[in-house]
């Protein structure tokens, strides 16, 4: 574990490195470009020195690096708010967003997959495969569309978007949370699915429990203890990933139903050329699939005690 935690620094390191670069590989001058029409060359020396821009360009990068390791991610070109404010703002949203629709996608691939697996070629298991297969293919703004259409539009059931924190409104925020959840949770439950069937038909196959069966132990026992646990690996694994990729922001899913998450704030960084706030976002995205992976690694070790040594 400290190789690995060893391992993701260096890679943080390196992420650092590049994403400090965006802003001086862009043709021209960020901050004046920034500024736009509210440009004054007393405006324009203020943001490039609150920034550290007017510094050689190596004692840049380490005084921004030095500033991120205290949180200090500098201060967007177009509102002048700090950017650690700003990420801290959307970063409710994309919490509850990102855990909601990965309990959903557990909530589907689970039961399906493990059915699916213990059924193999049945009318459970096609059924099964064409619903994954058509997650899969569907773009999730084409679903989010849809869900808006019928359950807003049509059926008026649901609100059609934007976000209320649940200490505001706990029914409200439920209400806002339902659809972009469900658009993002069938797309990942329909990948999580395929991983679980697979995972399970794998150890349904192994000697042990042939072995097991073999012996007379009780079907409940022998998938408790030796299919599921040896089938819950790849899907810590893909889950992770999954889980990442949601904290890191659904930028179109956020966009269509109007939710005030981080990939929202990163698309709107790269349309102003806000590139303080864009330097942040994507070095937290950085560090999101890193601790995830490093708690898969833990993970690991707890339900298989073998890779400990």
């Amino acid at each position: 574990m400290l190789r690995r935690a060893g391992q993701s620094l260096v890679v943080l390191a390196g992420v650092s490195v590049l994403v400090f670069s965006l802003i001086h590989l862009v043709k021209g001058d960020p901050v004046r470009r920034a500024l736009g029409t509210r440009y004054s060359q007393e405006a324009y020396d203020a943001l490039r020195a609150r920034n550290g821009l007017d510094l050689p360009l190596v004692e840049q990068y380490f005084t921004w690096a030095g500033r991120a390791l205290t949180g200090d991610l500098g201060v967007s070109f177009r509102s002048g708010e700090p950017v650690t404010t700003l990420i801290a703002e959307r970063l409710p949203a994309t919490l509850t967003l990102a855990l909601a629709a990965i309990v959903l996608a557990l909530l589907i691939a689970v039961p399906l997959g493990t059915i699916s697996a213990l059924r193999p070629r049945s009318v459970v298991d096609r059924i099964a495969t064409v619903i994954s297969q058509f997650g899969i293919s569907v773009p999730d703004f084409w679903l989010a569309i849809v869900l808006i259409l019928v359950f807003a539009g049509t059926l008026g059931w649901l609100p059609s978007g934007g976000y209320v924190p649940l200490t505001e409104n706990p029914v409200e925020w439920a209400q806002r949370l339902i659809l972009p959840a469900i658009a993002t949770g069938v797309v990942s439950g329909s990948v999580l699915t395929r991983f679980v069937r697979s995972s399970v038909l794998e150890a349904l196959g192994s000697d042990h429990v042939r072995t097991a069966q073999a012996k007379g132990l009780p079907t409940r026992q022998v998938f408790t203890w030796h299919v599921l646990r040896n089938a819950l690996l790849p899907l810590v694994t893909v889950t992770g990933v999954q889980l990442a990729y949601l904290l890191s922001g659904v930028v179109v899913v956020e966009i269509v139903f109007s939710w005030p998450g981080l990939g929202q704030l990163a698309l709107q960084a790269v349309e102003a050329r806000d590139y303080p706030v864009l330097q942040g976002a994507v070095l937290l995205f950085a560090l999101v699939f890193l601790v995830i992976n490093l708690l898969v690694d833990l993970l690991y070790t707890r339900i298989d005690p073998r890779i400990r040594q």
